[in-house]
């Protein structure tokens, strides 16, 4: 009988222990309470608290969690109903406040985030909330974060997923978008006509310039070659003027030569010429350019002999009795 106690006893105290043994995993935190009131926390690993006197009162994770936001329709600033979903990062810091400061935790934050997302999207037009998403989450991050500090939490990101406008404002921006790129288009268009039009308006500039300075170039060396020609003409006049003043009968016949190859030349290139007749004989002009190249010489300066006209020659008309 003895021995049976003894037994019962001792089962009776490894049950005790055990059940006083409180085996925390990694990333949970566990509150204590002593009757019914807490006492501290049980950090992960190997824990003692007597049974019956203590308990474990929750058991709290202390990991990041992630928290989705369901789908709401939201009334912005401009009267445009539109739907948005997200999602909220957090973290207990503190495992006794989030156990005791507050009930149902993850209802709590669900209803804290949508309530602000209203109000923060109501207070921004249709095209502020799809252009200023990021302005937005930074909005939600710190205004979360402040309210729920005294849960013992800590608020790490809030990110919205999707913003969806109703399906006329879509159709409405995609005609917009399309109208902006047709503008974008056409001014590009309008450009390039303009910069082809100076383009060619330069080019016909510089062709007429260059033209221009190519017809002065041209009269400028018309007015030399003529300026050159009236040199050569007024020093062969000179000369001539010196040959007669020096006594020299054969300077007038270069003048008379000259003007009587000229006529000869337009008679013989007149297209109705058919029959020339030279007004004087041809002996007189072989005497005329025989005086030229004997007057040729003397105003070289070189010496030679006087080339003497051949004889006279009767011509066709000449008296026979002569």
């Amino acid at each position: 009988m003895g021995v049976s106690l003894l037994l019962l006893v001792l089962l009776v105290t490894i049950i005790y222990l055990f059940a006083s043994i409180k085996i925390v995993r990694q990333g949970y935190n566990y509150t204590i309470e002593y009757f019914g009131r807490f006492t501290t926390t049980a950090q992960p690993g190997f824990n003692f608290y007597p049974a019956f006197l203590y308990r474990v009162g929750r058991k709290v994770n202390m990991m990041e969690q992630v928290l989705d936001i369901p789908g709401q329709e939201i009334i912005t600033k401009d009267n445009a109903m539109i739907s948005t979903d997200g999602v909220v990062f957090f973290q207990v810091l503190e495992a006794a406040k989030a156990a005791y400061e507050v009930n149902d935790l993850y209802n709590a934050i669900l209803n804290l985030v949508t309530t602000n997302l209203r109000t923060v999207m109501g207070s921004m037009d249709l095209d502020e909330t799809l252009s200023k998403r990021d302005e937005i989450n930074a909005r939600l991050l710190v205004v979360i974060d402040d309210a729920t500090t005294p849960w013992g939490i800590k608020i790490t990101r809030v990110e919205i997923k999707d913003i969806r406008p109703p399906q006329d404002i879509v159709n409405a921006m995609a005609r917009q978008m399309k109208a902006e790129r047709e503008k974008r288009a056409n001014i590009l268009d309008a450009e390039g006509a303009r910069a082809s039009e100076i383009l060619r308006s330069e080019g016909e500039k510089q062709g007429q310039i260059l033209q221009a300075e190519g017809r002065k170039e041209a009269a400028f060396l018309d007015a030399e070659a003529r300026e050159r020609e009236a040199q050569a003409e007024a020093k062969a006049t000179e000369m001539v003027s010196q040959a007669i003043a020096s006594g020299n009968a054969q300077a007038i016949n270069y003048f008379v030569a000259q003007d009587y190859v000229k006529a000869v030349e337009k008679f013989a290139t007149s297209p109705n010429a058919k029959t020339i007749l030279f007004p004087v004989e041809a002996t007189q002009l072989i005497g005329t350019l025989g005086g030229i190249g004997a007057l040729a010489k003397e105003a070289l300066g070189e010496d030679g002999i006087a080339v003497t006209p051949p004889p006279r020659r009767k011509g066709p008309f000449d008296n026979q009795s002569d």
